[in-house]
């Protein structure tokens, strides 16, 4: 029987069930608490019981009010209470520690794969990223964020320096898609750089930044340091209207319209990392003993957890030299995936009428054709609430997908659904046109190992996060690089220091002007 952690209150192994659902609560002020009422539309992905008591929480004037007890100048910051940058140091290796052993790691990936349907190694890969992430700011990983410079003044006795300064009250937005390593990199990014978060993630998912965050709590993080509220989407909307006047900043991810709401709302005062339909550009350069590895992860990046990853390769074009010999091998590998081993899922922002119609939209396009997939899954008690959509692809001509059809064309679908394009030598600046007018630039692959044709994709493209080379990728959000989409002043970063610094504080420069008084000074004509 798998052991439950001692941090734990939320049992994904023998819980969360319809004669036992789990119970979530909200953190305001240190305080845990109880709804007064609960969500009756958050039901199990795979068979529509009612296994979590999520609250429904509608009275959010304490959540401002706690926002309020936060001054600009933050929790911390180069010149206030520096010890903090030493005690999250503290926190983050005990964590980093507690998820290394077996019990832990095993025990968010299982909650994971219960509240967001995808496999083992999917949602493992997410704990591991999270305990890498604090492995990284453990001891003084945190205290480095804070590192400024100084530059020599005019004269004796001045130095400026600068400083990366807090905002103070934030709020963090997360969605379903991964219910741990965003918000948990987010929230401690926002934590590290002194600044008091509230957080809301979606509530389908939200139990597993409940428990990470009791995980913190227990490894020494002062309760009072963040606030949790469970509620709907439109509540969370009404409180940031609310609280537009004390938020400093509301980082976001999630939909393009959510995040222009946002922005309007704040009067610009956020950081997005909305939507992305991604794309991947295989290049001219074709070699039948990569046939096999460029197959395998364009099936992963457009497939893996459902194709629900705001990374989803959504457009792969296919050099002609490629075409006859990768696309059978597409449709071979995806025939691979099923609800057995949760290689398939269920779609949780999608019906699968909605689905159905936009593939079948896709594929009415001139010339267009359905290579596979296209139906809904069958022989399951996935909740009609949630939808299910074999894993599809849809070719359509470079003409149409450039021409007037290009709005529809480059719709995401939140889903296992991609567009492929096919190319030549003489369509590349056709190509590029198109990568030019998409609106979202997050993750993008340039599949090729001619350097020619790499410089020339990557000079004219901006996509924040772009892998290239025969290995190339679209998804993976590891804390190694940075992740965040580009061309967007507004563009929020996960993971890196890098990332940190700019999402979560701002530059603040501070000029020492100590003397001395030169000699003989009087007070000069005015000028």
């Amino acid at each position: 029987m798998p052991k439950m952690p001692e941090f734990a209150t939320a049992d994904p192994f023998h819980g969360m069930t319809a004669d036992s659902p789990g119970v979530v609560q909200n953190l305001l002020a240190g305080a845990w608490s109880n709804a007064s009422a609960v969500r009756e539309d958050i039901v199990d992905p795979m068979n529509g019981a009612a296994f979590l008591r999520v609250p429904d929480t509608q009275d959010y004037a304490g959540y401002i009010d706690s926002l309020r007890q936060c001054p600009k100048t933050g929790l911390h910051n180069p010149h206030s209470k520096p010890d903090r940058y030493l005690m999250l140091g503290r926190v983050c290796a005990r964590a980093a520690a507690l998820m290394a052993e077996p019990e832990v790691q095993d025990y968010f990936t299982r909650l994971i794969q219960r509240v967001m349907p995808k496999s083992w190694a999917q949602c493992q890969g997410e704990v591991v990223v999270t305990r890498v992430f604090l492995e990284d700011f453990a001891g003084d990983g945190v205290r480095f964020l804070g590192r400024g410079f100084s530059n020599p003044g005019d004269h004796d006795g001045q130095e400026s320096r600068g400083y990366r300064w807090p905002f103070g009250p934030v709020a963090v937005v997360a969605p379903f898609n991964f219910p741990l390593e965003i918000p948990a990199l987010q929230a401690m990014g926002a934590l590290f750089m002194g600044n008091k978060p509230l957080v809301k993630v979606d509530s389908k998912v939200s139990t597993v930044f409940e428990q990470f965050l009791r995980m913190l709590i227990h490894c020494g993080l002062p309760a009072t340091d963040v606030d949790l509220i469970h509620c709907p989407g439109q509540q969370m909307g009404n409180l940031i209207h609310d609280a537009r006047d004390v938020l400093r900043l509301v980082q976001f991810t999630g939909s393009s319209s959510i995040a222009e709401h946002l922005a309007h709302e704040l009067n610009g005062r956020v950081r997005l990392e909305d939507a992305g339909f991604d794309w991947k550009v295989i290049g001219p350069d074709y070699a039948p003993e990569w046939l096999d590895y460029v197959a395998w992860q364009s099936d992963q990046d457009a497939y893996n957890a459902t194709g629900q990853k705001c990374s989803a390769q959504s457009l792969l074009f296919v050099h002609q030299n490629w075409r006859a010999d990768l696309l059978p091998k597409l449709a071979e590998l995806a025939a691979r995936r099923s609800l057995d081993d949760l290689t398939l899922g269920p779609v949780l922002s999608w019906s699968s009428d909605r689905m159905q119609a936009h593939v079948t939209a896709v594929s009415a396009l001139p010339g267009a054709k359905l290579l596979f997939g296209g139906k809904p899954l069958t022989g399951h008690h996935i909740p009609a609430c949630y939808g299910t959509l074999q894993p599809t692809a849809v070719e359509v001509p470079l003409a149409a997908l450039a021409g007037e059809h290009f709005e529809l064309a480059t719709t995401e679908l939140f889903g296992p659904f991609q567009v492929v394009v096919s190319y030549d030598d003489d369509d590349l600046p056709t190509v590029l046109g198109v990568l030019e007018r998409i609106s979202h630039h997050l993750t993008a692959a340039v599949v090729s190992n001619d350097v020619a044709f790499q410089k020339t994709v990557l000079g004219a493209t901006v996509n924040g996060t772009t892998y290239c080379g025969m290995r190339a990728r679209t998804t993976g959000a590891p804390q190694n690089h940075w992740f965040g989409p580009c061309g967007d002043p507004r563009a929020a970063g996960i993971g890196t220091a890098e990332a940190i610094r700019a999402t979560w504080s701002g530059h603040r420069e501070i000029i020492m002007d100590q003397g001395p008084l030169p000699a003989d000074w009087t007070i000069p004509a005015s000028a």
